[in-house]
């Protein structure tokens, strides 16, 4: 008997004898794409994962997948500029999500609810990091979680390097670094502090290192000579901000002038407003939109008090003013002398125009090359010219901030693991990128980002009190469902919902779809209704 075709019996079993799927030219395949937000991470989070935990409230699942990438996310919810929000597709639409008020919403639960990480089994071998700020500490909590014994030597008397000695407690509560690194001691890493290495050969030696990474930070502060000012009265930004972690102040007199225009002179500034001196003047040679500082930080400052004199130098002084030149930008945006001048009142000067990591003690390892400005020279794997000694965060050249080391020591790791191991770690191809012109944005709902309370003015001047506050329980999960998920499936069913031909099959929760090719004609209604763009239409092959 002749089978008739399903449209005129309705019986389902029937329908494969048309073979429908012969029509097509065309047909529809899911894709994963790289989120914006993940491309731009300097610590290689999967932004994109953790947000969609968070967005179901599993909390502890997000932490646990934000973990695999980044060890200290209470610090990086606070210190990171995070360029994941500048790329962030949902700020076509109405504001970026706020990922790093997410993040450090996530670090705080995990603090004060005791979640901890797991470990491989141990390898038995044994690396030594040398600093115990950003780099080397991420460095070490990822060997951890790899297997390997790690020991940290770092020359001062308390771990978090430059988040402890460089970022102010108004941004960065000294208890938050204190609290990461205690859950990085607590997976079997070994700091030991007022260790000082100046034998780097010999300190491996002794202790039967297997490979060694080195993540000193720049604590070494670029100087410039000002004619006429006594010495005594010219500080270093970095020297400043260490000195503050102790319990005498250091001394300034009345009116403070800082020189330079990075986020530590901005950091710097603030602090010795908050100590009480007026007025506090910036002095930076270029104009507001050639400041390296951030825009929000400037903004802050300026709202706090802090005055700028923007185009100035300071060409010379005396026992209690400098004379300053305006300067004016050339056609490639350099500062050029006028030969114009006025004086100002200050009784010292902190200088803010950098700094580097010092190298010195390396000069003598046999293959280990350091460039002129003190940086050391490393390969695509992050190994010095010596085999086992590997080098990152501020020793290396390129950008220097906390996420990007903690980045780095990631990289590190992988590197430094699959070395142990005698083989060569190889980086997954990345995905094509998420572009917001993939998604179909008349399925999401406008929804402003939550906003981080921010401390009264009164007490952000006269304390260091942090003033940016956290996202609750509530607020977190409304931020997190943000997130548009672009570029990769997450079980929407619109697919499943608008095929003509019932082509689309679900694989249960989490596990997405699949499309059975007898049914699909290559309509292309699914890759058009798919919110954020995770079905491509690819021509048949026959």
């Amino acid at each position: 008997m002749e089978r008739t075709p399903f449209a005129i019996t309705l019986d389902p079993n029937t329908s494969l004898a048309n073979h429908t799927g012969n029509w097509r030219t065309i047909k529809p395949i899911y894709v994963d794409r790289l989120p914006p937000c993940n491309h731009a991470c300097p610590a290689g989070e999967n932004i994109q994962a953790w947000l969609y935990h968070a967005e179901e409230g599993a909390y502890e699942e997000a932490w646990q997948q934000l973990m695999q990438d980044n060890p200290m996310p209470a610090i990086h919810g606070r210190v990171c500029y995070h360029p994941c929000e500048s790329a962030c597709n949902r700020g076509h639409i109405d504001e970026a999500v706020s990922i790093h008020a997410v993040e450090r919403f996530l670090g705080d639960q995990a603090i004060a609810q005791g979640w901890r990480v797991a470990c491989a089994p141990r390898t038995g071998k044994n690396v030594l990091v040398i600093g115990a700020g950003p780099g080397g500490l991420s460095t070490a909590y990822h060997l951890a979680r790899m297997g390997h014994q790690v020991t940290i030597h770092e020359a001062g008397p308390q771990a978090g390097g430059m988040m402890r000695y460089g970022i102010p407690k108004y941004r960065l509560p000294r208890e938050i670094v204190d609290a990461e690194v205690a859950r990085i001691q607590s997976m079997g890493v070994t700091i030991r502090l007022n260790s000082r290495v100046d034998d780097l050969e010999a300190t491996m030696a002794e202790g039967r290192f297997d490979a060694a990474f080195l993540a000193l930070g720049a604590h070494l502060a670029r100087r410039v000579e000002i004619p006429g000012v006594d010495a005594k009265r010219v500080l270093d930004a970095v020297r400043f901000l260490r000195d503050m972690e102790g319990a005498a102040r250091p001394k300034l007199g009345r009116r403070v002038a800082i020189y330079g225009g990075g986020n530590t002179a901005i950091d710097v500034a603030r602090s010795v407003e908050r100590l009480g001196m007026e007025p506090v003047i910036i002095i930076y040679r270029r104009d507001l939109g050639h400041a390296p500082a951030f825009a929000s930080e400037i903004t802050e400052a300026q709202d706090e008090g802090v005055q700028f004199q923007w185009l100035r130098r300071i060409a010379q002084g005396d026992e209690s003013t400098l004379t300053v030149e305006e300067m004016a930008l050339d056609e490639q945006g350099k500062p050029q002398p006028t030969g114009r001048f006025e004086r100002i009142e200050a009784d010292s000067v902190i200088l803010a125009l950098g700094q580097r990591a010092d190298t010195g003690f390396l000069r003598r390892v046999s293959g280990l090359r350091v460039r002129e400005d003190g940086t050391i020279e490393v390969d695509g794997t992050m190994m010095t010219g010596r085999p086992g000694i590997f080098a990152g965060g501020d020793m290396v050249p390129g950008e220097q901030s906390v996420t990007v080391a903690t980045g780095q020591g990631k990289k590190a790791a992988r590197h430094i693991d699959a070395y142990l191991r005698g083989s060569a770690y190889v980086k997954p191809e990345a995905h094509e990128p998420a572009t917001f012109s993939r998604l179909n944005t008349w399925y999401y709902t406008d929804a402003d980002a939550s906003k981080q309370p921010l401390l009264n003015l009164v007490r952000r001047r006269s304390s260091f009190d942090e003033i940016v506050g956290g996202l609750d329980a509530d607020t977190a999960l409304l931020e997190a469902r943000r997130c548009l998920s672009c570029g990769n499936c997450f079980n929407c069913d619109n697919c499943y919902a608008v095929c003509p031909d019932s082509a689309v099959i679900k694989l249960g929760p989490g596990k997405r779809y699949a499309i059975n090719y007898d049914y699909c004609k290559g309509c292309g209604l699914c890759a058009e209704e798919c919110p954020c763009g995770a079905i491509d239409m690819v021509r048949e092959v026959k």
